[in-house]
């Protein structure tokens, strides 16, 4: 066999597989102490009572009327399949007089605005905004054509919004969610409930890992940042501006008047943290119905690999290097971690590869050994150790993700959620590859593409389906 500088070809293989365990190694025992600090914060805020969930009268929520006027917005491209069924659900699940939903289509895509107006059925509280230009711009770009309408009307009419509400065009909201957002608008400047993606027959595997990543952000991750006075990123749906906040992320932020960027992939999660940079208040609603089900927005997430690897790829990109090149590193200590634990997607897309890597290395290498090609280099009893505490970390790792993953959709979806974490960490290695040439290309001057994800299955169609077998 070829010797190069006194070793083998197979011992250089071998040495280079060692030099890729202690990367792996070292960078999993730093994630894992950076998710242990966010278990310990959320464990004590649980002991000393301040994550504790509300419990509220969701019917009499429900029927609650409004301090002012409420303005959902919803950006539509090529929506036509889901939208009629957020409309029409809605409207029928929010029977206040004082909101307004506002959908902004583009003009060379009628059939969306058709399916509008189909849901809509004549609900005189429904607006269709049509954007001159052709579609698809961005989802921003969209929300600001919304948002100009929203401006002529207030000035038109002469009623101010009192609050501004996001939503995606697959979103099916809950009835008590409006009038939870609306109490809470006013204390604070802007407030986000929980995202809840709904579990998809024949999809367990690929659509299911967004359950369980949803669940634990969402009932932990969001608590400790909240509860720390970190900035709050919004997710774009279920999520309320004061609308003179929102207003002055308009005029302070030099975008000509308007309050979304529309050359950034993810303008939600930059609006959140704006609002806070401009000192105001934001406030995370973690609150279940008296029926036990949490307050939340319910969505059907993608449920293939390479759509599930194309909306990654949007958010990785968005909030990682975008968010890295536009908003910094500002604030508290808190902040400062928030924003890195944000950020720290394609570092761990990068440790997993190598990781994933290393498993079909040492494979191999076990099997020359045993035939006695080589000999592998020993472990050292530091390198060990490590080891022996990522094992520890990643049966941590396991248990939380169960017990979250369980608390919202049972005790057999949350055995799914452990068996899924290697298909989460597939599909955050291929996004993070994308993420990565995206941002690069980027970087040569070209503009960041819209990769919009396509909806075909609806929350409220599915229920209604259900109902009716």
């Amino acid at each position: 066999m070829a010797v190069l500088g006194g070793y083998s070809l197979l011992e250089w293989v071998a040495l280079g597989g060692y030099e890729l365990l202690l990367f792996a190694a070292i960078f999993f025992l730093l994630g894992g102490i950076d998710d242990l600090m966010v278990d310990v914060s959320w464990l004590w805020l649980r002991l000393t009572g301040r994550a504790r969930t509300r419990r509220i009268d969701r019917l009499e929520l429900a029927q609650r009327p409004l301090k002012g006027r409420a303005v959902v917005m919803i950006a539509a491209w090529q929506e036509a399949e889901v939208i009629g069924a957020t409309v029409r659900h809605a409207l029928a699940t929010w029977r206040q007089q004082e909101l307004r939903i506002y959908v902004g289509c583009y003009r060379n895509d009628p059939a969306t605005a058709q399916a509008v107006i189909r849901g809509a059925a004549g609900d005189s509280r429904l607006r269709l905004v049509i954007h001159d230009r052709d579609g698809p711009s961005s989802k921003a770009d969209c929300l600001n054509r919304v948002y100009v309408a929203l401006c002529e009307d207030e000035r038109r009419t002469g009623v101010t919004a009192r609050m501004v509400v996001l939503h995606d065009a697959e979103d099916m909201v809950d009835p008590a969610a409006l009038a939870l957002l609306d109490e809470a608008i006013g204390s604070y400047d802007f407030a986000q409930i929980p995202v809840l993606p709904e579990p998809q027959l024949g999809a367990r595997w690929i659509a299911g890992h967004y359950c369980d990543e949803f669940a634990e952000a969402h009932g932990k991750a969001m608590v400790v940042r909240d509860a720390l006075g970190a900035a709050l990123p919004a997710a774009g749906v279920g999520c309320a501006f004061l609308r003179t906040a929102l207003g002055r992320i308009a005029t302070e932020n030099g975008r000509n008047g308007l309050p979304f960027a529309s050359e950034c992939l993810t303008e939600d999660y930059e609006l959140g943290l704006l609002v806070s940079a401009l000192g105001g208040r934001a406030k995370f609603l973690r609150v279940r119905g008296d029926d036990g089900r949490l307050v939340a927005t319910r969505a059907c997430f993608p449920d293939t690999l390479v759509a599930a690897v194309r909306q990654k790829t949007r958010w990785m990109h968005g909030i990682c290097f975008q968010g890295w090149d536009r908003l910094g590193w500002k604030g508290r200590p808190s902040e400062r971690w928030m924003r890195m634990r944000d950020r720290r997607g394609p570092l761990t897309a990068l440790v997993l590869a190598a990781a994933y890597t290393l498993f079909v290395l040492a494979t191999l290498l076990w099997l020359f050994s045993l035939a006695g090609l080589i000999d592998l280099p020993t472990a050292s009893p530091t390198l060990k150790l490590i080891l022996f505490i990522n094992l520890l970390a990643f049966l941590w790792r396991a248990v939380w993700r169960f017990a979250f993953t369980a608390r919202e959709y049972g005790l057999i979806e949350g055995m799914f959620g452990v068996a899924r974490i290697p298909v989460a960490n597939v599909i955050a290695i291929m996004a993070g590859r994308r993420a990565l040439t995206a941002y690069w290309r980027t970087l040569q001057g070209g503009a960041p593409v819209w990769d919009k994800t396509e909806h075909h299955a609806h929350p409220a169609l599915m229920l209604q389906a259900a109902q009716a077998s």
